[in-house]
């Protein structure tokens, strides 16, 4: 089981949900790095549970303790550790789970491939729990990634058939992803929240969950960074995105949109602007060839609905062999959407820092 991501900057992620810690490695950062531990704590309350109906009420405060690599809140140069305890469980509510896998998780792939020896208290390794070391890592290369002059930030493009604005691809301002970057529930239309907090209550009341898309932007990359074939700006991004629980698609710029459009309708142009080579469009999201264009980084993830819901569902006990009815216990998201804002900029962060190392 490999959790390790990121080539120049490589990033270990360890820990189970309902183990004693969760937390990274991160081997490759440049010493004498002051790191601002006020922005890194801010990415992690807006991931962590508990805040109010649209997320689990299991309440963990996430603190990153990080007990290596930093000196004075300073990098210095070797590998940076840390670890977050989990003191809010309650192991006993997976009992009934140990033989009869849940639909839509992986126990019970992970069940054969690990020959019954995985974790499967909260979904062990397998867990949106480890979604926080990812937050915190993510954090750090966003401060990086600001000295070289790119922002980074996300909002919940969809929730169900509810949809905020979306970005302009081609003109993304510094101040709106700040704005969206600041917020526990991030949208651009403050209606749309409103509408999206409505649609995920009604799912809670019906013991059900719903899923969304998030769309994330980067501003401030060069031209020239990635390659072609099988080294490219989209599957550096994607390899990352698609290891954050319940994303089930990417899209760059318009994406599957691209299927029902002709040529001359979507192409991006270029003209001078500035005594500058500019796309006068960006709906390949910043990404040609494989290679930045200069232009805003656009990148879209689908995230299916929570699959650990109240309502009774159909499986089958591992042991007996035997078609079995399950209701899942204990504390989950009927949306993940919200909290999964922070996670998806974190990943991005950690794949666009790591092309520009």
């Amino acid at each position: 089981m490999s959790s390790v991501i990121c080539n120049k900057i490589k990033v270990s992620i360890f820990g189970e949900s309902h183990g004693q810690v969760i937390g990274c490695v991160i081997d490759g950062l440049p010493a004498g790095v002051k790191l601002d531990l006020d922005s890194i704590y801010k990415d992690m309350a807006r991931r962590a549970p508990g805040k109010d109906k649209t997320s689990t009420p299991r309440l963990e405060k996430d603190i990153p303790n990080i007990i290596s690599g930093v000196i004075d809140n300073v990098t210095t140069g070797a590998p940076l550790t840390m670890v977050i305890e989990n003191t809010n469980v309650k192991s006993g509510d997976y009992e009934n789970v140990m033989t009869v896998p849940r639909p839509s998780h992986s126990d019970y792939p992970a069940f054969v491939k690990y020959e019954g020896n995985n974790d499967i208290r909260g979904g062990g390794h397998f867990s949106g729990r480890l979604t926080a070391p990812v937050v915190f890592a993510g954090a750090i290369a966003k401060q990086l990634l600001k000295e070289k002059g790119v922002k980074i930030g996300a909002h919940i493009k969809k929730i169900g058939s509810i949809n905020d604005e979306v970005l302009d691809m081609n003109n993304i301002e510094e101040s709106l992803l700040e704005e969206l970057s600041s917020k526990s529930f991030s949208t651009i239309s403050a209606q749309a929240e409103e509408k999206m907090r409505e649609e995920i209550e009604k799912y809670r009341m019906e013991l059900d969950s719903i899923g969304g898309e998030i769309e994330c932007a980067v501003i401030g990359v060069p031209v020239g960074i990635g390659g072609n074939m099988f080294d490219t700006v989209e599957g550096k991004l994607a390899s990352i995105l698609f290891g954050v629980p319940a994303v089930k698609g990417v899209q760059f710029g318009l994406g599957f949109d691209f299927a029902n459009s002709n040529a001359s309708k979507v192409n991006d142009g270029y003209e001078m602007k500035d005594g500058k080579v500019s796309l006068i469009s960006n709906n390949n999201g910043g990404v040609l060839g494989g290679i930045s264009t200069g232009a805003p980084i656009v990148v879209s993830v689908a995230i299916k609905p929570t699959p650990s819901i109240s309502k009774e569902q159909k499986s089958v006990n591992l042991k007996t062999l035997e078609n079995e009815t399950l209701v899942i216990q204990g504390r989950h998201d009927p949306c993940i959407v919200p909290r999964a804002v922070p996670v998806i900029e974190a990943a991005v962060a950690l794949g666009i820092l790591d092309l520009m190392m």
